[in-house]
């Protein structure tokens, strides 16, 4: 070929050759015109006619170097070696039959038809066009198009006036190349392939020896090259170059569509990937397009076509092969925020009723919309939501299964997704550089429909679950992730070991899907419960400006700044609540929902048998409490695999707890129970609380059930009958120090729901029964928790009572001094009022629950509660509240509005009564109260006596009791007092170093060398683990006891008490001597 000949020319011939030798060639000569092109004086050659006699075509190709020809396509089919020797193809021409002629010149009739004349007819008819200048229409009023070009060609050949397959070459390129600005070459040539095919579907039954069906084969073979020449080398028609793929808008139209393309066409194109790279190209090219497209779209636009264009498309595994291979699926160093418009499946996956600009139009003017239109839209979303995630569903599977690598780049695909995405749980999210919300949810829920297959109901395939699969370079990246019970250092010395063998496809979803979990719908979540809160300060700031826009009203600069921070703070105030509604309305569908709970319940199961001897939960039941030593493999899990659950569960027994099934509830309870009994495998405190919450949630009242989807459960299952209560102390004792600043908060809101399920299973005996066995087993842990709740019993009720003092001395302030006070003065008082009620309402709802739970552990305790260390404590707490409620003092109590905060003294009294009843058969208890010096006055008791007839809130058999025991609590009180006087002056060696009463026990402490008494040390280390002397670390075990001392004391003792008895002896003599 000349080296002037232009690049696309040497591209257009290379493309020709590949075209390959199918169709007959062409006749060629030295003096063949059929290889330039048609200049005007050519269109006037005579055409010969019927009567001439028909002579044999002969066609000389050799490997002379003869100039190229400027028509390339006349070599369209043939193949030829430079060394192939020269060829002649003699073509007999075949006799005309003369026929009658219509005015169109075409035949009137069929009768007697040649196969020339066949040919001639249908190939005009499938391409529409014409040989005959004056046929302007078909038979069915079909524009045709004359193709001048090519009748010139055969008349200077010396051939018929029409239409054969050795010429059909020529006649596409001129036919496509005619198109006008209402047509373009592709469009033109795929109406073609629909005509074309449709015949070679009805010729094929003839079989390859039908003459009819090589034609309509050849014309098929021609078209589809030409197809792919408009689709890939626009500029060969005469039509400029595409910026764009051309394939993409006819993929995007239905196949039926006579623009569209339908799967003959694919199945042809793809039947040619090995000979032409360039139609791979073009396939692949135009799905890039395609997703580039829908980039630009969102879920309110027509986003449909291009989903089901690639839809349709991925059902063709050799497309779906090269599809992978593109560079836009899978790019390398892309940020998260670019995943969704820069990889080809992103902008499928974005697709979404959480872009911005659907969640305005969903709900546009959210804050006055009333509930039902709220619902009705969340509903409407959720519904268009699934049927796209059918679809993603459908695209991902196909791909996976159309073999090895793409399985693999699928799973990278989804693997980046979420390693990108780790910023996506930071304690302050920024949009901007993450992908977003409805992304990370479609990813998840793709991943949980694609764990469906493997999570059958008798958990036949968990041990295909691998629990080394984090150890076998995992897709899916935990090194910066907390782990359940390992610091780093652990965590990277345990997956440095790697582990042999290769990972299974199941353990590959589900360690994805967990991922996805985690940084898909578990943040979305978390997010909506930081837009809930950010929204309600945006409300509160509003209405503050509002409040102070009345004081700019002269300003006119300054009032305009005010109502345009009013402006911008109400436009983000719709934009937010639009979009936690959208959020709202993703997260409740019920579908996706229940989908993730049997995920969920599959991970619960997985992690349950990683912690049970021998790892074969649940063919095994589990045995608590678990092992002292924990599998290495579970303490280095990443904390979200337990977090994730806990979450998931939350929010679904929160919102939607309908969905969960009873076979889940199980599981789930024996999780919870699991790791709170065992709570050293777990770091976290707060996510051990977790499990709590899931409980408390589960206990709500809903649908006709009093306790809840859990509470009739907890009750009946004997897993949770054996070890539920001891779970729940073990956590309330754990609380108390959490390591965050906000311990002292939390360990209220978290034991708080630990008495609303006590109080839930206390009805049920076999738990009562349970616990005085174990608290007579148990002594040192049940004395812990006894200590832990009398503190906050103190301090709850403490807070909660002075609040009431206060919330009465300043109303009675405000009230009788407030019109003249100063307006700062009074300003300050009314801001101290509204805290003190405040702290009111949040401490008495802790003071109604905790008080309830002393009472109820009282009576099943009281043997806990009368320890040394605690009885005192216990009684003094006892005589200050009474004193408190029932003193000279009690009438600052009073407010107005008590129900308001949850104040009821009355019945605040009556339990407080109830904790005195229930321990007043223990003698150490009797003389704790009487050695109150405090609060212990018998006159309290006397007014207890008289509230508790008037308002009748004791029976009568109560009111006895507590009659009887106010009269053992006078006379503890004269005989403690008599032993008193009998000792008299106490040596200070004899007396506790902290509370400076009479040793009764006196041991030394190891370190300080102290000699302190037992119950007080005891008491002491109940809140802090070290000598109070000197710091160093202690335990009770470590005390020795001061015999010497003991002895000292005894004797002590023994000479005053012999002193009192002859004294009183003497007193007695002289009494009854004779004055």
């Amino acid at each position: 070929m000349s080296d002037s000949m232009s690049d696309a020319d040497k591209i257009r011939n290379k493309r020709l050759a590949k075209l390959g030798t199918a169709a007959p060639a062409p006749a060629s000569s030295s003096t063949d015109t059929s290889s330039s092109e048609p200049t005007a004086t050519d269109s006037k050659a005579p055409t010969p006619t019927p009567s001439e006699t028909p002579k044999p075509q002969i066609s000389i190709s050799g490997s002379s170097k003869s100039p190229p020809a400027a028509n390339p396509f006349s070599q369209l089919g043939m193949k030829q070696s430079e060394n192939d020797p020269p060829k002649i193809n003699i073509t007999p021409q075949r006799p005309l039959t003369p026929q009658k002629r219509n005015a169109s010149g075409r035949p009137s009739s069929r009768a007697g038809e040649s196969i020339e004349e066949w040919e001639d007819r249908h190939l005009c008819a499938i391409f529409r066009v014409t040989l005959g200048p004056g046929n302007k229409q078909d038979l069915h009023g079909h524009q045709l198009q004359y193709l001048a070009g090519t009748r010139v060609e055969l008349e200077e050949s010396g051939q018929p006036i029409r239409m054969s397959t050795a010429m059909l070459d020529q006649a596409l390129l001129e036919a496509a190349s005619a198109q006008g600005k209402t047509n373009t070459p592709l469009s033109y040539l795929l109406e073609c392939w629909k005509r074309v095919s449709r015949y070679f579907k009805g010729l094929r039954k003839n079989g390859e020896e039908d003459p009819k069906f090589q034609i309509i084969k050849e014309a098929r073979r021609l078209c589809m090259s030409y197809c792919i020449f408009a689709a890939t080398m626009p500029e060969m028609f005469n039509f400029p170059s595409a910026t764009s793929n051309l394939l993409a808008p006819h993929l995007l139209l239905e196949p039926d569509d006579d623009h569209g393309i339908d799967h003959d066409f694919i199945n042809e194109a793809i039947s040619r990937f090995a000979e032409d790279d360039t139609v791979k190209e073009a396939l692949v090219g135009a799905v890039e397009d395609i997703s580039r497209r829908l980039a630009g779209l969102t879920m309110t636009d027509d986003y449909k076509p291009c989903v089901m264009a690639f839809r349709n498309l991925v059902q063709y595994p050799a497309l779906v092969n090269a599809i992978v291979e593109s560079p836009l699926f899978l790019p390398s160093n892309l940020p998260a925020q670019a995943i969704e418009t820069s990889t080809l499946l992103g902008p499928f996956f974005a697709i979404s009723p959480l872009q911005k600009e659907v969640t305005q139009n969903y709900f546009s003017a959210p804050t006055t919309r009333d509930k039902a239109y709220i619902v009705n839209s969340q509903r409407a979303l959720r519904m268009t939501l699934q049927t796209h995630q059918m679809d993603l569903l459908d695209i991902v599977n196909r791909i996976i299964k159309t073999g090895k690598q793409p399985r693999d780049r699928m799973l990278d695909w989804f693997a980046l997704c979420c390693n990108v995405n780790h910023k996506r749980r930071a304690m302050q999210v920024d949009d901007k550089i993450v992908s977003s919300d409805g992304f990370m949810i479609n990813v998840t829920v793709a991943l949980d429909q694609l764990c469906e297959p493997f999570m059958d109901a008798t958990f036949s395939k968990i041990d295909r679950i691998d629990v080394d699969y984090l150890r076998r370079k995992p897709r899916i990246d935990i090194k910066e992730e907390t782990k359940l019970n390992a610091d780093q250092q652990a965590s990277d010395a345990f997956y440095a070991n790697e582990a042999e063998g290769s990972n299974n496809f199941i353990s590959e979803v589900f360690f994805l899907t967990l991922a996805a979990h985690h940084y898909g719908t578990e943040a979305a979540n978390a997010k909506m419960s930081s837009l809930d809160k950010d929204l309600k300060r945006l409300k509160k700031a509003i209405e503050e400006i509002e409040l102070e826009r009345h004081r700019y009203i002269n300003d006119p600069a300054q009032l305009r700044y005010v109502d345009e921070a009013i402006k911008k703070h109400k436009q983000r105030m719709e934009s937010g609540t639009s979009y936690k509604f959208g959020v709202e309305g993703v997260l409740l569908d019920e579908l996706s929902q229940a989908r993730s709970m049997q995920f969920m319940r599959y991970v619960i199961v997985w992690l349950l048998r990683l912690v049970s001897p021998g790892h074969n939960f649940p063919k095994k039941a589990l045995v608590l409490p678990l092992p002292e030593e924990q599998p290495q493999v579970f303490k280095c899990l990443p904390e979200y695999f337990l977090e994730d659950v806990v979450g998931n569960f939350k929010f679904v027994m929160r919102n939607m707890p309908q969905i969960i099934t009873s076979t889940q509830s199980d599981e789930l309870v024996m999780l919870c129970i699991t790791f709170l009994r065992s709570s050293e495998y777990i770091k976290n405190p707060y996510l051990k609380s977790g499990l709590v919450t899931i409980m408390f949630h589960g206990i709500w009242p809903t649908y006709n059930r009093s306790k809840g989807i859990l509470g009739d459960l907890l009750n009946a299952l004997p897993f949770a009958n054996e070890h539920l209560l001891h779970s729940l102390i073990k956590l309330y004792i754990e609380v108390e120090i959490t390591g965050a600043h906000t311990q002292f908060y939390d360990k209220f809101n978290i034991r708080y729901e630990i008495f609303q399920i006590i109080k839930c299973i206390w009805s049920n005996p076999v738990y009562r029964e349970h616990l005085s066995e174990e608290a007579a087993l148990n002594v040192e842990f049940f004395v812990r928790f006894v200590n832990l709740l009398l503190n906050d019993v103190t301090y709850v009720l403490d807070e909660s009572l002075s609040a009431f003092v206060q919330i009465h001395d300043l109303s009675q302030e405000l009230r009788v001094s407030g019109p003249t006070m100063e307006q700062a003065t009074r300003t300050e008082k009314e801001e101290a009022l509204t805290g003190a009620q405040g702290r009111a309402k949040s401490y008495m709802q802790l003071t109604n629950e905790t008080v309830a739970m002393l009472k109820l552990f009282t009576e099943a305790l009281a043997d806990s509660f009368t320890k040394a260390e605690i009885v005192q404590r216990l009684a003094d707490m006892l005589d200050y509240n009474l004193e408190a409620m029932v003193g000279p003092k009690s009438s600052n109590l009073v407010v107005d509005n008590p129900q308001e905060y949850g104040f009821q003294p009355k019945a605040l009294l009556s339990e407080i009564v109830d904790v005195y009843l229930n321990l007043r058969r223990k003698e150490n208890f009797v003389f704790a109260v009487a050695r109150d010096g405090r609060s212990y006055k018998p006159a309290n008791f006397e007014r207890a006596t008289g509230i508790l007839k008037k308002w009748g809130l004791k029976s009568g058999s109560e009111l006895a009791a507590w009659t009887s025991l106010g009269q053992k609590f006078a006379k503890a009180k004269e005989v403690d007092d008599q032993a008193e006087e009998d000792l008299g002056e106490i040596p200070d060696e004899f007396l506790d170093p902290l509370m400076f009463t009479l040793m009764t026990d006196p041991v030394i402490l190891p370190t300080s060398r102290t000699t302190i008494d037992r119950s007080t040390i005891r008491s002491h280390l109940l809140s802090d683990p070290n000598d109070p002397f000197n710091r160093a670390p202690l335990k009770i075990e470590e005390v020795v006891p001061d015999t010497e001392m003991i002895a000292k004391i005894d004797a002590f003792k023994a000479e005053r008490k012999a002193q009192a008895v002859k004294g009183r002896a003497v007193e007695d003599v002289m009494d009854e001597t004779p004055g």
